[in-house]
């Protein structure tokens, strides 16, 4: 596992600000540089295009090479506040978003080492730690986040996983709040905490995955789950599996449906929840599902092959509006734009370059 860099000395706040874009969105991109990680702030135009601003300094470290995760930079639902994990230094940092830019609030230890996921519920917060060393143990460990950008850690909220060094995945709240869910990839397990009024998580309760190494995931209507399948880089073996999560733990709806594609690590779900897309790292592309009433999958493109990416692309999001599906692409240093059809099918506009190959993590407004 990477060498962490402790934390050393007090934590600060710092405000630094960085000129946004006037209208229509924005993306955001870390750049987990071990010297020291910075939020890329990309501008959204109309059409769906993105172009590089800047970057803003989240005051941590990066860990300089991938992390394996989804969800390492989170917009709160509102839009107001953007977190970013500092894998490198064990921490989380909180920036104000607003039409003047991002301002930097707040940075906070992440409650374990290596923190790479982030869940955002109201304002819970909930960081997923990946142990950053053989047989550290991996864990979940929540926060309160306030009206100004302040993270206050709620005591006797860590969680630990299954075990240690499970390779933990991504970290993801029910939308309805009542459940937080992780995917072990080493382990090949879901687990689901039970969330409390307070804030507080139940005992973990695993599930076996219908599928090898589960990966990144998202929930669509009625709480389903929805999770990519990487079965090890085994070339154009990847999957997808839904579950039901109305018994409080995950129940299979479809098992295992194919990409066709290789490493299918990052899925994300469109605000209308008709259809999600995953990311295959190992064929520089993305796979399109429709996702019926009752939550079984059914592949928009025979083939699998919904739209060619840049390399490698690791984290995937979709604009709040439901318009545009970008890809980060790791091989590259790019980000790839997509229009989302009505039917689900995807049309290319545009690819943004100039990212460092160590950017991790994608959220999109």
């Amino acid at each position: 596992m990477r060498r962490l860099i402790s934390i050393v000395g007090l934590l600060c706040v710092v405000s630094v600000s960085i000129r946004a874009e006037a209208a229509p969105g924005a993306a955001y991109s870390a750049t987990n540089a071990a010297n020291g990680n910075q939020v890329l702030v990309l501008a959204r135009a109309a059409d769906g295009t993105l172009a590089l601003q800047g970057s803003v300094p989240t005051g941590g470290l990066g860990s300089g090479t991938g992390l394996g995760n989804q969800g390492g930079v989170r917009l709160t639902d509102d839009g107001r506040f953007l977190l970013v994990v500092n894998a490198g230094s064990d921490d989380v940092s909180v920036f104000r978003v607003s039409h003047e830019g991002l301002t930097l609030t707040d940075r906070v230890p992440s409650g374990g080492h290596q923190p790479i996921s982030i869940a955002v519920d109201g304002r819970l917060v909930y960081v997923l730690n990946a142990g950053g060393a053989v047989n550290d143990v991996d864990n979940v460990s929540g926060f309160r986040l306030s009206a100004h950008g302040k993270l206050a850690a709620i005591a006797g909220s860590t969680r630990a996983l299954s075990a240690a060094s499970t390779g933990p995945a991504e970290v993801e709240f029910t939308p309805d709040g009542r459940l937080l869910i992780v995917t072990e990839k080493n382990t090949n397990l879901i687990d689901t905490f039970h969330v409390s009024a307070h804030g507080l998580l139940s005992a973990i309760t695993s599930t076996a995955s219908t599928g090898l190494t589960p990966f990144g995931f998202s929930i669509g209507r009625h709480d389903r789950l929805f999770v990519s399948e990487a079965f090890g880089g085994a070339a154009d073996g990847s999957a997808v599996s839904s579950y039901s999560t109305e018994g409080g733990k995950p129940e299979v709806i479809t098992a295992s449906a194919p990409t066709t594609e290789t490493a299918a690590c990052w899925l994300v779900i469109t605000p209308n929840g008709r259809y999600l897309y995953v990311t295959n790292t190992g064929s520089a592309s993305v796979s399109g599902f429709a996702i019926a009433s009752d939550g079984t999958l059914t592949l928009i493109t025979p083939g699998g092959k919904t739209g060619v990416t840049g390399a490698g692309p690791i984290d995937a999001a979709v604009s709040w509006n439901g318009h545009f599906l970008y890809t980060l692409n790791e091989g590259d240093g790019s980000v790839t734009a997509f229009v989302v059809h009505e039917d689900g099918t995807l049309t290319p506009v545009g690819t943004t370059p100039g990212l460092p190959k160590s950017s991790n993590g994608l959220a999109v407004r």
